[in-house]
């Protein structure tokens, strides 16, 4: 696409929360966000054909009802589910944030096996602990994995905000993300090795600590993280640690922000 402007499209409407700031990192980024109500996408006064990147981000549509992200992902696949297949087949980009990783996978586009993007295999349900985890962890990247989004990147700090992240699917489900590299991020310890489900580094129990995953063309990506919420450095708890450290002639190095996965979607369309 050359010099060609990037378009990103945020979900906004029924409870999302998390437009504003995404839409903030995606502009940091390079691209040029609008952050849309669901119902312009759905009546088309807004094209989404008009966009590169679709956004389904973090909050909590219509609130949680019914389970989270299941009454946004049916009202989108029954109104505007062939023009979200049709986005995905120009080879444009998803992502799915939190809530939105939740509608991608009762949507079906996650995982996608096979180009199979109606099929729902993947399930994300109540933490382990029994209550909303709002807290940083420690992320691990798959470097073998197709995802567009976290080229580079081999380990990651993100906050997470959920009640509802741990991903459960049939043991051949899980069995095929893994060997299939679909697995994009794992929760991990602060060392970037595994967490193996020890809490609160799993925040959620979620099988094979898994955090974030891809189709298998890599374009469509959800996770439950915030890397929106990592736009600064001051974001981090652990910011004034590295400022002491530099006061005191260490140079303590500052993590990737969030934002490298947005340029990331940038870089690949252009």
């Amino acid at each position: 696409m050359g010099d060609q402007q990037i378009k990103a499209l945020v979900l906004t409407g029924y409870g999302l929360n998390c437009d504003g700031e995404t839409a903030y990192a995606l502009e940091k980024a390079g691209a040029v966000a609008d952050r849309v109500h669901i119902n312009a996408v759905i009546d088309r006064s807004v094209p989404l054909e008009g966009y590169q990147i679709l956004v389904f981000g973090g909050g909590f549509s219509w609130g949680d009802d019914h389970g989270a992200g299941v009454i946004q992902a049916v009202r989108m696949k029954n109104s505007i589910g062939d023009r979200i297949l049709a986005f995905i087949e120009a080879g444009r980009l998803v992502i799915g944030i939190c809530n939105g990783f939740q509608t991608l996978v009762n949507l079906g586009l996650l995982p996608g096996f096979d180009g199979d993007y109606g099929q729902r295999a993947v399930a994300l349900t109540a933490n382990d602990c029994g209550n909303f985890r709002d807290q940083w962890v420690t992320l691990a990247v798959d470097a073998a994995s197709p995802c567009i989004f976290t080229r580079g990147i081999d380990r990651i700090d993100l906050p997470v905000r959920h009640g509802e992240g741990k991903l459960h699917a049939a043991d051949d489900v899980v069995d095929r993300l893994a060997a299939d590299h679909q697995v994009v991020l794992r929760y991990a310890l602060p060392d970037g090795t595994p967490a193996a489900d020890a809490f609160p580094h799993n925040p959620n129990g979620s099988l094979l600590d898994i955090a974030g995953i891809c189709d298998p063309t890599g374009r469509i990506f959800g996770l439950m993280p915030h890397p929106e919420a990592f736009n600064h450095p001051g974001n981090h708890p652990d910011w004034t640690r590295w400022k002491e450290a530099r006061r005191r002639g260490e140079g303590k190095e500052v993590p990737l922000l969030g934002t490298t996965i947005f340029e990331n979607a940038v870089a690949y369309l252009r």
